[in-house]
């Protein structure tokens, strides 16, 4: 884990950062819905997993800009930016309802990341601990899958005056509309470090990488 100290006094949005943590802590979040047809029939026809696939190009957006990678060092006062960002999976058991979050490394070697976070989603369905470890994973984000439901919009609240900047995502079950099959996607980030153009263009990106992954560019 690397990083590097931004310093705040020319951080390029140091008045928003000095208002959203001192006089008004929130954060900004959003639910919209993107086209995954193209990626869901790669999926099929390949015998990958879906959510894995999204996974990557998930983790692959959110890596390609620093302003998704911040943190900050409540011990020393310090804005970061981690030289990367992995995704906490999350592994659903029946007979218990519950989860066990699963860390998985990004690389963006696809087939290296595939290959790792379908061992570390078996490797937790053998547990029923929940495991979360955050002390130890300081530059994870979560990414959760919500396989039950294509839902219209998801709110997720942290205590006021927390400043957790990791980014927090989740999506839901695609559906059919128009012949396209959408799926809900929520983005939450803090209001320090990201506004409303940052947290749109989470979407904007998710798009671009879909239609850029491996294997799709020549389908097109």
């Amino acid at each position: 884990m690397n990083y590097k100290v931004i310093d705040k006094a020319h951080y390029y949005r140091s008045g928003v950062f000095r208002h959203f943590t001192e006089d008004c802590k929130c954060s900004t979040s959003m639910t919209a819905r993107i086209d995954v047809t193209d990626l869901v029939e790669y999926s099929r026809q390949t015998g990958t997993r879906f959510y894995i696939n999204f996974l990557y190009v998930l983790s692959k957006v959110l890596n390609s800009r620093d302003d998704y990678k911040m943190g900050y060092l409540w011990q020393t006062q310090e804005l970061i930016c981690y030289d990367s960002i992995n995704p906490i999976q999350y592994i659903f058991h029946e007979d218990t309802e519950t989860c066990t979050p699963v860390y998985t490394m990004y690389t963006e070697d696809y087939e290296v990341f595939y290959r790792n976070a379908v061992n570390d989603a078996e490797n937790a369905k053998k547990t029923r601990e929940y495991g979360l470890d955050v002390m130890n994973h300081p530059n994870w984000f979560d990414a959760s899958y919500i396989s039950w439901l294509s839902y219209d919009s998801l709110n997720i609240e942290l205590p006021d005056g927390y400043l957790h900047f990791a980014p927090i995502i989740n999506w839901g079950k695609y559906r059919e509309e128009n012949g396209r099959l959408m799926m809900p996607v929520s983005v939450r980030l803090n209001h320090a470090i990201a506004d409303g153009f940052l947290t749109a263009n989470v979407y904007r990106l998710l798009e671009k990488e879909m239609a850029g992954f491996p294997g799709l560019q020549d389908r097109t």
